[in-house]
């Protein structure tokens, strides 16, 4: 078991992750769904009539051929664009209208094909960003230092140090982003996402600039993520060999629709995908 699932001394924690449950959600609804979702970029239509859904605790990988519409994907779930038709529903609520910036207040999180981590600060300061969901009561109270703000403050930083043990961050947590490589910049980037307790997380290429070394240790802390964490992941990838060790299920996208939805087995013995997107 990672070090992040495991009690500290002197009482229990409850576990980083997306174990707890949304009030009011109703039953039976999908943990995630697309319902008919698309997006154009005025004459360009980057997204076609695509649905699929997530269940609670897997990991589910996209791909296709750059300009498949797959980070567009991501950016409908996270509000980065609204669609041009359809919508996206979370743990049984639309959350097609929700402002941007609350969508991690829903327990959603994401990382992004390009880093997107403040350079000039160090990776825990990084990492206490990815907590600013997290209310340390109000202003006249953290004025005033009051004893349920240093809890919550405690709290915060242990939480962030959970993510510090699991994803082996320890020997860089007080450098500068700007001095690390940029495999263990991906990793921060990672951390800062877990560090708001999603229950959804999205990772976009995920595997993108690593070295098999790297990759293969990606793979193993997305399954502690997912099994020890009870995290569901969505993972845009073009690494098949990650996809193929990681995911229960693919969704296959062909110039914004979807192809097929299927185990990665089944997806790479397709004949349609392996003549679009395998090369073979």
């Amino acid at each position: 078991m990672s070090a992040a699932a495991r009690p500290p001394e002197g009482g229990a924690r409850v576990p980083l992750g997306g174990t707890r449950e949304a009030e009011g959600a109703p039953v039976n609804a999908a943990f995630f769904e697309a319902r008919g979702l698309g997006l154009s970029f005025g004459g360009v239509k980057a997204v076609r009539d695509v649905s699929f859904n997530v269940e609670q605790g897997e990991v589910l990988a996209i791909i296709g051929p750059n300009g498949a519409g797959k980070t567009s994907l991501l950016n409908l779930a996270t509000r980065v664009f609204d669609p041009s038709k359809g919508s996206v529903h979370f743990e049984g609520r639309d959350i097609t209208r929700v402002p941007r910036h609350d969508i991690v207040r829903h327990g959603i999180a994401r990382t992004f094909q390009n880093i997107e981590l403040f350079e000039g600060a160090t990776v825990l300061e990084n990492l206490l960003l990815g907590r600013h969901r997290a209310g340390h009561g109000n202003l006249l109270g953290q004025m005033l230092n009051l004893p349920s703000v240093q809890r919550a403050e405690a709290q915060t930083r242990a939480r962030v140090e959970d993510v510090v043990r699991l994803l082996d961050l320890a020997p860089v947590r007080n450098r500068p982003v700007a001095e690390l490589p940029y495999g263990v910049r991906k990793v921060v980037e990672l951390a800062r996402a877990l560090a708001s307790e999603p229950r959804l997380l999205l990772l976009d290429e995920p595997a993108s600039g690593l070295n098999p070394d790297e990759t293969r240790q990606l793979a193993c802390w997305i399954a502690d993520i997912q099994a020890e964490l009870g995290i569901t992941v969505v993972m845009v990838e073009h690494d098949m060999s990650l996809v193929s060790s990681v995911a229960q299920r693919v969704v296959v996208m062909d110039q914004g629709s979807v192809l097929m939805i299927g185990k990665p087995a089944e997806v790479q013995s397709d004949a349609r995908v392996i003549s679009a997107y395998l090369g073979a």
